[in-house]
């Protein structure tokens, strides 16, 4: 394929061709050590923090310090290419690109052409541009050439240790140097991190990635599943996503396409991840509808959707988790609305933050690209606000989401009722390869102490959490705290009040003494009735073991 216009990604073919382009293109990619720790290492941590504000500049100065061929110089053509969105000399790309060639990248949808200039005399007659030939016509070739598509390196920490990936994505408002288009295919952003790092990351045979857009969840799941279906609305984003697949050298995943669950109509899963469009905008005529963020629904019916429908996909004892907004209406509580839309399953829905509509309008309005202070972001403002009052909705949250279905019987499997609806806005805790692990132990936690009673649960001996730190306030020149608190260092980085009681037995709690032991001293101490003491403090411990603070013995 030749260098004389844009390649659409349509035109990739789906065989063993390009899967002979891609494996040239890892090897390219390795050769060049295209990594996050490299490219901060080029530009520098001030040019990387302008990229994350969507400002190349900085990283451009930086990146021209290293022009030329070597090994910084690719690294830096491939920085300029696919991060950056910058023309570079065809001779430059094919430099960085040996294996896989500047024709080989136009073949995979990955370059395209900028301009074109006179052939040099002499030129080659088999229009290679990596050997300056002529072009398809003979007469001219391209001038530069530039990235058709963003790939970029990913790195990521989980509970199997270190990794890195490459993704690509359809390019960023920086490179296009316009607004996004409706059918743009995002790259990996804040929520797809986020999930990704709730990702429950115990063993499972089966996972469905609901709306997998660049499959990033797919991705991540492929690390502790068998077998993935990734499904999508969009048949650019599976084809990204298959390419991503493929070019990081992960087997295990099945692509459908088709709305929500009807490309897994009949089948059950052991895990469910979905980011879906969870976005709520305007079903007006003249309002961009993007389809790796807005679902095409009214309100939040989206993430209704797709917490009802989770229970006819969930094998007993299976796990959703997904990320959501829920509208908070006239005289309603949004997270009650979400925890209604759990249905029968159990769920752990966590709200992590509110914003009022006008704040939630702006934000997602600048994100399709248009600029405040201009006729169409009036036109679109108002446009939300509209909306916004037909249903009375004044403020919109958003938080995570754990689905479980209950398991029963004796086996080792049998999961205890979870109920669990709660406001964490703030700061998390401090949570190494992800908060998967924590919510992991958590869950575990939690069906441990449900199945004992209230006297096999006073039989066990708790220890505190590693990361549990005791604080307590006083009045300047009184003995007694006014307040105390236990704060959790990872995880959710809660801050738990406590009484005399409860302070007392989280303190003797070290693994030695049992709970019935530590209430029978306190009591003595406290000189109050001992029954009456454990029946105080017992739901506190199991709300502590739910939250990992109080840990129970090791099986």
């Amino acid at each position: 394929m030749r260098l004389n216009g844009a390649v659409s990604l349509d035109s990739v073919p789906d065989d063993r061709r390009t899967s002979a382009l891609l494996a040239r293109l890892r090897d390219d990619l390795g050769v060049a050590g295209f990594t996050v720790a490299a490219l901060d290492a080029l530009w520098g941590p001030d040019a990387a923090a302008a990229l994350h504000r969507g400002e190349r500049v900085p990283a451009r100065r930086a990146l021209a310090r290293h022009t030329g061929h070597g090994a910084s110089g690719d690294l830096a053509t491939l920085a300029e290419l696919f991060v950056l969105g910058l023309p570079v000399p065809p001779s430059e790309a094919a430099h960085a690109l040996p294996a896989l060639g500047v024709d080989g990248a136009i073949e995979l949808g990955l370059l395209g052409p900028v301009g074109t200039a006179a052939m040099p005399s002499g030129a080659g007659a088999d229009g290679d541009l990596a050997t300056g030939g002529a072009g398809p016509h003979g007469d001219v070739a391209a001038a530069s050439v530039r990235a058709a598509l963003d790939l970029r390196p990913y790195a990521f920490s989980d509970a199997r240790g270190d990794g890195h990936w490459w993704i690509l994505s359809d390019l960023g408002e920086v490179a296009l140097g316009h607004a996004l288009g409706e059918q743009h295919v995002l790259g990996v952003g804040g929520a797809s991190l986020t999930l990704a790092g709730l990702m429950v990351p115990t063993p499972a045979r089966t996972v469905l990635d609901l709306g997998t857009g660049c499959g990033i969840q797919a991705m991540h799941a492929s690390r502790f599943a068998e077998r993935i279906v990734a499904t999508d609305i969009s048949e650019r984003a599976l084809r990204l996503a298959r390419l991503n697949v493929e070019l990081n050298g992960i087997d295990g995943v099945e692509f459908r396409l088709g709305s929500l669950y009807d490309p897994v109509a009949g089948e059950r899963f052991d895990r469910i991840v979905s980011n879906p469009p969870f976005v709520i905008t305007p079903r007006s005529p003249g309002v961009p509808e993007y389809e790796y963020r807005d679902g095409g629904m009214v309100g939040d019916a989206i993430v209704e959707a797709v917490m009802r429908g989770a229970a006819e996909h969930l094998e007993p004892g299976g796990i959703a988790q997904l990320l959501g907004n829920w509208e908070v209406r006239d005289g309603g509580d949004g997270l009650e609305r979400a925890r209604a839309w759990a249905g029968s399953l159990d769920h752990w829905i966590v709200e992590r933050e509110v914003q009022h509509v006008t704040e939630y309008a702006e934000t997602w309005i600048r994100d399709g690209g248009t600029r405040p202070g201009t006729p169409d972001f009036d036109r679109l403002y108002d446009a939300w606000l509209d909306d916004f009052e037909r249903r009375g909705v004044r403020e919109i949250g958003f938080g995570y989401v754990l689905l479980r279905r209950p398991a029963g019987g004796e086996a080792p499997g049998r999961t205890f009722g979870l109920a669990r609806t709660e406001r964490l806005h703030g700061a998390l805790g401090a949570h190494e390869g992800g908060l998967g692990t924590h919510v992991a132990d958590c869950l575990a936690a939690h069906d441990r102490q449900a199945a004992l009673d209230d006297a096999a649960l006073a039989a066990t001996r708790l220890a505190v959490a590693a990361d549990v730190t005791e604080e307590r306030h006083y009045w300047p020149g009184d003995d007694h705290p006014t307040a105390m608190l236990l704060r959790q260092g990872g995880g959710f980085g809660r801050a738990v009040g406590l009484d005399t009681g409860l302070a007392a037995l989280v303190g003797a709690s070290d693994g030695e003494l049992s709970i019935e032991a530590i209430v029978a001293a306190l009591a003595e101490l406290l000189d109050v009735d001992a029954t009456a003491l454990a029946a105080d403090v017992l739901p506190a411990v199991r709300a502590l073991i739910d939250d990992g603070m109080l840990r129970l013995p090791d099986e």
